[in-house]
């Protein structure tokens, strides 16, 4: 495709900048206007951030959906404020013998240091404000957990978990007094963060054409039904699941499709 750069950067954020911070200077070393990502990381958290770049960014709901595995450290015997080393330690007691891992559905609170809007407003910016933030619960799946190694005071563990997931809460939630004091997003679905772009030099664009067969189907489209949807018009279904990304005779991205009402309706234009 011609015009201003297009596609997926695969970041592996270290601790101390912020998402947005990241999303930034991919704008500034690409010089393209138009980034975004798909799920955030907390500033002390590392690991794979996924960064939309022009008409990519349409693509953020898709990429937000998939699972997310995670590796984290939990210190054991005590609690933070923040639920995790950005807070103050509030309570220091019981170290847990056994972890009580979660596993299927979980339902947790966000924590109130978090960026769920509450009443219109970020909770991070009532609890800063020392205001009580009562997070609305939610259900979450977690597909896998396990106990990595312990040493003493401190655990490393390992979630794969639905989108939404909080693993501070997940950490919070093993029993004893915990909090996390280290975590990293390894992968989000088949996209790891090993080898990403570390926010520094310029980052290397995967294409949507190249990322989108990673985890969901592709439809090839032809003649008049490819100027159709190209056109955001709909064409006759072809028996996928799921949305589908529909590309042109060359390969080329034309839009992402669902079928429905017994057509294939497009949901997301990819055409300038």
């Amino acid at each position: 495709m011609s015009g201003s750069p297009t596609g997926i950067v695969l970041a592996d954020k270290p601790a101390g900048p912020t998402s947005h911070d990241m999303v930034a200077r991919a704008r500034r070393a690409l010089g393209v206007r138009r980034v975004g990502h798909a799920g955030t990381l907390d500033p002390f958290a590392t690991g794979l951030l996924i960064i939309l770049v022009g008409r990519a960014t349409r693509l953020a709901r898709y990429l937000v959906a998939l699972p997310k595995t995670y590796e984290a450290v939990a210190q054991l015997g005590a609690r933070s404020s923040t639920g995790d080393p950005e807070g103050e330690i509030v309570h220091t007691g019981r170290v847990a013998e056994t972890l009580a891992l979660p596993l299927g559905a979980v339902r947790q609170r966000p924590p109130a240091f978090s960026a769920v809007k509450v009443g219109g407003e970020r909770a991070y910016a009532r609890a800063r404000r020392g205001e009580e933030v009562a997070t609305p619960e939610r259900e979450v799946l977690v597909h896998e957990s396990g106990e990595l190694w312990r040493a003493r005071d401190r655990a490393g563990l390992r979630f794969v978990c639905s989108a939404g997931t909080y693993v501070r809460s997940l950490v919070e939630g093993l029993g004893g007094d915990a909090y996390c004091l280290e975590l990293r997003r390894v992968a989000i679905g088949p996209f790891e963060a090993a080898g990403g772009w570390p926010g520094e030099g310029t980052p290397a664009l995967l294409a949507v054409e190249e990322a989108w067969p990673r985890f969901g189907a592709v439809v090839a489209l032809e003649g008049d039904e490819a100027a159709a949807v190209a056109h955001g018009r709909a064409v006759a279904p072809r028996g996928v699941e799921g949305p589908a990304l529909l590309v042109d005779e060359s390969g080329a991205a034309l839009a992402v499709a669902r079928e429905r009402d017994g057509a294939l309706r497009v949901e997301v234009g990819l055409r300038s």
